[in-house]
């Protein structure tokens, strides 16, 4: 008997079959059997499901003689059946990675329920992913196992049949099968949770719903949207037919309100010839089941109000002023955002005719982001050495307790934020200003760049416009002509940029002041470090940071970090910087050893708290190698990202550590130590003398000394040589690192 039965049916869906059939036969938990039930679908559906059953034996295609509609299809494949556990899985969507794997491991840590409810992500035609905006419903705090009332807040979710799990021997008790017609999923769901005796939450995203951009059966016009009042008939059936759940009656009578409205509202279901019957059969239902005692809303206690007295007239004008109150709202802020514009432009270029403070620094980062790289290692440097200066950083609010004290904080977009960029003498930034910056005479501006470019940037994107996304590169050159001082980490930097941002500025090769850090941190702090990210002790920490992928809309892990934990063993953890972690679509950190630090704003904190780095094109190597610890390079899809962004030189004869093409080859690259062997070491050493010969601890006291103070004799200060550099070492653990499970 199979753990799991994974019931899809299957009409008009030919275009998204495969897919969604492919997302269950690549799970990497194996125990479970496929039952699709082609609906005597009129395309290529059927033919579909014979190949799939031909080609893998866990795979039945079961075909119906005529076509019943999507409830009596389910109940065609749950009479086939065989699995503890019954999945549904609509035609046109998929599973995501080792959904199936991390379902089995909550029902087993919750012993084994009659329901198990789990995340979804809706997925538009654009490729953009969305997370369901009520997932923090499925907090999985408290008893692992409880009874709908114990959590009522659940019935806010999608009431759908494929958002959850259900053990097969509780439905076959229970009898219960889907009714046919629109909205099967309102009295499958509502009597299926009532009902349970125990219920538990799994919060990871496991489905992804597609939202199709034409062809959604519930987003057509038709007279089959009546169907939803027979749903609730049989609703109320069940409920009445149980005394001991009359105390859901209430909650079910106002969900019934809702549903209708929101019918009614949609102008795209309901002809207009049939709205009329729809709002009376509607009334007609409220007048029947009223039931009072579950809250309202106030905004919502008018129009149910209406609805039961079915007056469709006054219920009309009552949403049609609504919608006109939003839309002179919406006018009235525009009107306020334009009038507070205008005052900005005006009031910019009165400052712009005053002098300039010649004392005044302001200092910004990442697209107004928190304290943090190179212009922060140069702020801190210049409140040390320049008499008489003040800063101010940009940043947004949010991220304004980063900002040291003694620093001025501006926020984005405010006057006091025109004001600093039209009268201070030096503007720093690693990015670009508002692009409504006008450069005066007597300012200096001082681009500190990012770190150092593997991947193409600025007018050498112009030949790839996957990477370059619709970039304005006459912004580009005019925001590059601003520049004064460009600040460079190695002669590689000043020859990319010199011939990617063309213009008349000077080069500084004197290091990157953000990895002064890495030369002047010790043991003890970054013992504390270790401890504020929730390092244990004694472990070995993998810092997992790649790159954005430019040939991808949505960004999908190229590392199952999942099992990777389980290959290293308990003594290692996962330091997780992927954006795709914390995104919409992404699932939770899985795991108790995969630390989530997408957020972290920090990467030079990451990374002195790391043993290792596992990255692919990011920067961030060139940086790292600063440490004298360990780099491995996943790069399973260098082909496809030198296609799309290209790099200017191949990392892969000239890596900064062991090389790993494909997951299998990374895992073993661990399991063997190879990834901290006398190799790597080698790689990694003849990587830091080329992209770091700056770098001491010193790079920002030779950029203040230079553009702040004015000195040009003895700079660049002398730079020791590598071998006597002395980065920030590792506490000392025991038994760190001591070995990989195989």
């Amino acid at each position: 008997m199979p753990r799991f039965s994974v019931i899809v049916p299957a009409f008009r869906v030919q275009a998204y079959l495969h897919a969604c059939l492919d997302s269950v036969l690549a799970q990497s938990f194996k125990d479970y059997e496929i039952v699709v039930v082609d609906d005597c679908s009129p395309d290529a559906c059927g033919p579909i499901a014979d190949e799939y059953a031909r080609r893998d034996p866990r795979v039945t295609a079961l075909h119906l003689p005529r076509n019943t509609g999507l409830g009596p299809a389910r109940n065609a494949g749950m009479g086939r059946a065989a699995g503890d556990y019954l999945i549904f899985l609509d035609g046109d969507d998929t599973l995501l990675p080792d959904a199936l794997q991390t379902i089995a491991d909550r029902i087993d840590a919750t012993g084994e329920p009659d329901v198990l409810m789990y995340d979804y992500a809706r997925t538009y035609w654009t490729g953009r992913s969305v997370r369901n905006v009520l997932a923090a419903h499925l907090d999985e705090g408290g008893p692992a196992r409880f009874r709908l009332t114990d959590r009522p807040e659940l019935l806010q979710l999608l009431m759908v049949v494929w958002n959850k799990a259900y053990r097969r021997a509780f439905i076959e008790a229970e009898g219960f099968t889907f009714p046919p017609g629109y909205y099967e999923d309102t009295p499958w769901t509502y009597p299926v949770l009532m009902s349970a005796g125990s219920i538990a939450v799994l919060d990871a995203v496991c489905v992804s719903y597609r939202q199709r951009r034409r062809g959604n059966i519930l987003s057509t016009t038709s007279e089959k949207h009546f169907d939803v009042f027979d749903q609730y008939d049989r609703v109320f059936a069940f409920i009445d037919a149980r005394p001991e759940l009359a105390l859901w009656r209430p909650v079910m009578f106002r969900r019934m309100l809702d549903h209708f409205s929101a019918l009614f509202a949609s102008r795209d279901r309901l002809p207009h010839h049939s709205r009329a019957a729809f709002f009376r059969r509607a009334a007609a239902s409220c007048r029947r089941y009223r039931t009072p005692g579950a809250p309202v809303p106030r905004r919502a206690l008018l129009r149910h109000g209406l609805l039961r007295l079915g007056a469709r007239r006054t219920y009309q004008a009552l949403s049609g002023a609504q919608r006109l109150g939003g839309r002179l709202r919406r006018g009235s802020a525009a009107v306020r955002r334009a009038v507070r514009g205008a005052a900005l432009r005006a009031h910019y270029r009165i400052q712009l005719r005053l002098p300039l403070r010649s004392r005044d620094a302001v200092f910004a980062a990442r697209g107004g982001g928190g304290y943090t790289g190179s212009p922060a290692a140069i702020e801190a440097k210049v409140r040390e050495l320049v008499p008489g200066v003040r800063t101010a950083w940009i940043c947004r609010a949010v991220d304004a307790h980063t900002v040291p004290t003694g620093t001025r904080h501006l926020a984005p977009g405010t006057f006091a934020h025109w004001t600093a960029l039209a009268r201070s003498t030096y503007l720093v930034n690693d990015a670009a200003f508002d692009r409504g910056l006008v450069k005066r005479r007597g300012q200096v501006l001082l681009q500190t760049h990012e770190g150092t470019p593997l991947r193409t940037v600025g007018t050498d994107l112009l030949d790839r416009p996957a990477a370059a996304r619709g970039t304005d590169f006459e912004q580009l050159l005019r925001s590059v002509d601003t520049w004064d001082f460009s600040l460079s980490a190695n002669q590689h930097s000043t020859l990319v940029r010199e011939r990617a941002y063309p213009s008349a500025y000077l080069t500084l090769e004197y290091g990157s002041p953000r990895n002064d850090v890495y030369h002047r941190t010790g043991p003890a702090d970054v013992a504390r470090l270790r401890e504020t990210l929730g390092i244990p002790a004694g472990s070995t920490a993998l810092l997992y940071a790649p790159t954005h992928r430019d040939y991808r809309r949505v960004q999908r892990p190229a590392l199952d970090l999942e099992r990777l934990v389980r290959v290293l063993g308990p003594q290692f953890v996962v330091l997780a910087r992927a954006p795709q972690l914390a995104g919409p679509g992404g699932h939770r950190a899985p795991h108790p050893r995969i630390i989530d630090v997408s957020g972290h704003r920090s990467v030079e904190t990451l990374a002195l708290a790391s043993d290792a780095l596992i990255t692919d094109y990011a920067s961030l190597m060139f940086d790292y190698v600063n440490l004298d610890r360990p780099v491995v390079l996943h790069l399973a899809d260098i082909e496809a990202y030198e296609a799309a962004r290209g790099t200017y030189f191949d990392i892969t004869t000239f890596p900064p550590g062991i090389v790993a093409r494909g997951q299998d080859e990374l895992f073993d690259i661990f399991a063997t130590g190879h990834w901290r062997g006398s190799r790597s070491a080698e790689l990694r050493a003849a990587f830091r003398a080329r992209f770091c010969p700056y770098d001491d601890g010193y790079a920002a006291e030779r950029v203040v000394r230079r553009v702040f103070l004015g000195e040009t004799d003895g700079l660049p200060l002398p730079v020791p040589s590598a071998a006597r550099r002395t980065p920030a070492a590792l506490p000392a653990q025991d038994g760190a690192g001591a070995g990989v499970k195989s």
